[in-house]
């Protein structure tokens, strides 16, 4: 798979402030790539020192083959970028403000401009100053992608939108994936990567804290377990190997397990059972933790 953004121990510092620390990360053609992180982790830094908005302090970045320095030009033109703070003049309709951005690339035909919007049902005869948040939002949209680019770098795309538009947006995300094109997308939500990302990093106060596929990291979740019995049972004998967070109220048991449950199974069947819920950890917990414990991430 060859590479589209190669980022070698990238560091940006404000004063006595560091906004990246030496984050090493590679993204591959076609690839669908989740950048998570909360709010203030580094997530829009890294993207603005991607596309040369700001000059790292250290380290260094490649984007589709090109220096975001040398090559700004071509790069921009190669690439479909919504900011976080996306902001045009108000003062202009949404269509004429999409039009005016589609000549300033060259020209981009108005069938695909009327197509995306219908899509995300924005009217284009609105002034842009008269939109609300979420209107706006899709205006940003529409620019990132109306020009089919080869590397789509979407900075918390779905901020405003409605729960329909989200999804319609997820479906555009997954179309230019089977065009063969290539989506950067930070967030600090898991769930509207999670359906269409390839892979995801995890980024904590500038650094990367982990970095896998959506299924492996689904593989390491655990288990939540909840047994009813029909009379009180023993704590002791439900303390098994990879069971954890082990509580016995009464009739009630709630756990933890970390891989089969077949032990836990087997203990419960020695005791009347009148009811069971086990339910996977939400991916939201898992990369919580990671925030909060900030675990050493994988190479890249």
């Amino acid at each position: 798979m060859d590479t589209v953004i190669d980022i070698d121990r990238l560091t940006k510092t404000y004063g006595t402030r560091r906004g990246l620390d030496g984050l090493t990360l590679r993204v591959g053609a076609g690839e669908v790539f989740g950048y998570l992180g909360p709010n203030g982790a580094g997530k829009s830094t890294t993207i603005r020192l991607l596309l040369d908005l700001i000059r790292p302090t250290s380290g260094t970045a490649r984007v589709l083959g090109l220096d975001p320095r040398a090559d700004a030009v071509e790069l921009h033109r190669r690439t479909g970028y919504l900011a976080g703070d996306f902001v045009v003049d108000g003062r202009q309709k949404a269509g004429e403000c999409l039009t005016f951005l589609g000549n300033l690339r060259g020209g981009v035909p108005a069938a695909r401009i009327t197509g995306l919007a219908d899509r995300l049902g924005l009217d284009l005869g609105a002034r842009v100053k008269s939109l609300s948040k979420g209107n706006r939002q899709k205006v940003g949209l529409i620019q990132a992608f109306m020009h089919d680019p080869e590397l789509l770098i979407l900075d918390e795309p779905t901020s405003g939108l409605d729960p329909l538009v989200q999804q319609t947006f997820l479906e555009m995300v997954a179309e230019a994936r089977a065009d063969g094109r290539t989506v950067f997308m930070s967030s600090h939500v898991m769930s509207e990567v999670e359906a269409v990302a390839d892979r995801v990093a995890i980024i904590r106060e500038g650094r990367l804290v982990a970095l896998d596929t959506v299924a492996d990291l689904r593989a390491r979740s655990y288990l939540r377990v909840r047994i009813t019995f029909a009379d009180p049972v023993p704590a002791e004998e439900f303390a098994l190997p990879g069971v954890t967070g082990l509580q016995v109220d009464g009739t009630v048991l709630t756990c933890d397990v970390d891989g089969s449950p077949d032990a836990l199974v087997k203990a419960a069947a020695r005791h009347t059972v009148v009811g069971l819920r086990a339910d996977s950890q939400d991916l939201e917990e898992l990369f919580h933790t990671y925030y909060t414990r900030g675990e050493a991430a994988p190479a890249a």
